[in-house]
């Protein structure tokens, strides 16, 4: 799955061993799984080891046996207690390089680190991204340290942010780790604030968007607002920070964990994030964006204005909270004080 259809999600849950040394794995669907395509439910459980696009083929070639029958679709829907059998060819790439590239890490200790993620870095290794990842540099900076319950592509990983999404993200050093910290995402034990600028001026200093997400029917980047039963429920609660004239800096606390969850959110509510090409129908603002007639060509931020800016959760041996912040990126600074310096609030 791509880093682009991403935002904030829980990994898988560490795999058995069987499943990483590619012997067939059995599942049993259970109630809260019902209703989910079977490509995206076989991955879900190979994490990160296989493509979406390989499930599929294997599914196609027969490889996927829903009650003891090749499914031939990828696009049925399983039912509570489907017994599925999945035997899947071993993947056609190598285990992530370790790469030194420098992380900014605001916490660790010998189970787990937090570190600040830069934009424009891909999470973990996939088609067209193979180095430069959040995984090589965790690679090089941990070594053996890492969870690979989830599949080596993804050591570490316990949840996930979008390639142009900055911020607080969570790294396991074991398996053990791993679970627990992915299972506190699941339940949403998980306390997670991010900034945004977003495009458009919102008429409440605070509110809540509650609108349900599904995938666009036509196009698979892209989630949209949807009344359709199979769409999954999405609250988000929002927070006005500062206005100005034209944008406004939002503080916002997903409920839930959807993908894209906050930036559909905020398109729904008519201010998208700033800059956000697939929601905003933009990829950068530029200072003459801001200064009518203005013949400065300066580019304040080319990537969405999206900051993953707190992230608070149970250490999973002391119980106590560990709480991480990650200041705002310079791109997004700069987006501020020209704001601030150009379009002051009325």
């Amino acid at each position: 799955m791509s880093d682009d259809l991403d935002d904030d999600l829980p990994e898988p849950a560490p795999l058995t061993p069987s499943v990483r040394l590619r012997e067939p794995l059995e599942l049993t669907v259970m109630v809260r799984s019902e209703g989910m395509r079977l490509d995206q439910y076989v991955l879900l459980h190979l994490g990160a080891d296989f493509s979406r696009s390989e499930v599929q083929r294997a599914i196609e070639a027969g490889g996927v046996a829903v009650n003891g029958r090749p499914a031939g679709k990828a696009s049925y829907k399983v039912r509570r207690n489907d017994r599925l059998r999945v035997e899947m060819p071993a993947p056609d790439h190598d285990i992530p390089v370790p790469e030194d590239i420098p992380l900014d890490i605001l916490y660790q200790d010998e189970l787990l680190a937090v570190v600040n993620k830069p934009p424009d870095m891909v999470v973990h290794p996939a088609k067209g991204n193979w180095s430069g990842t959040l995984v090589n540099a965790l690679q090089w900076h941990f070594r053996e340290q890492l969870s690979t319950g989830s599949g080596h592509l993804r050591a570490g990983i316990v949840h996930r942010l979008d390639k142009d999404t900055s911020g607080v993200i969570l790294v396991a050093k074991d398996d053990a780790t791993h679970r627990a910290l992915a299972t506190q995402f699941e339940t949403r034990k998980v306390f997670k604030e991010y900034v945004a600028v977003a495009a458009g001026e919102l008429d409440r200093d605070s509110d809540y968007i509650e609108a349900a997400l599904k995938q666009h029917p036509h196009d698979r980047l892209r989630m949209i607002v949807s009344a359709d039963p199979d769409a999954k429920p999405a609250l988000s609660y929002y927070e006005v920070l500062e206005r100005f004239r034209g944008f406004t800096l939002v503080k916002v606390q997903p409920r839930t964990g959807r993908t894209h969850q906050i930036r559909v959110h905020l398109q729904h509510a008519g201010c998208p994030v700033l800059a956000d090409r697939l929601y905003g129908g933009r990829d950068q603002l530029k200072l003459s964006d801001l200064v009518p007639g203005s013949a400065a060509d300066e580019v304040l931020i080319g990537r969405q204005a999206l900051h993953a800016y707190r992230l608070r959760f149970r250490h999973p041996r002391t119980d106590g909270w560990v709480e991480a912040e990650a200041p705002l990126p310079a791109d997004m600074r700069a987006v501020l004080d020209a704001l601030r310096r150009h379009r002051p609030y009325r």
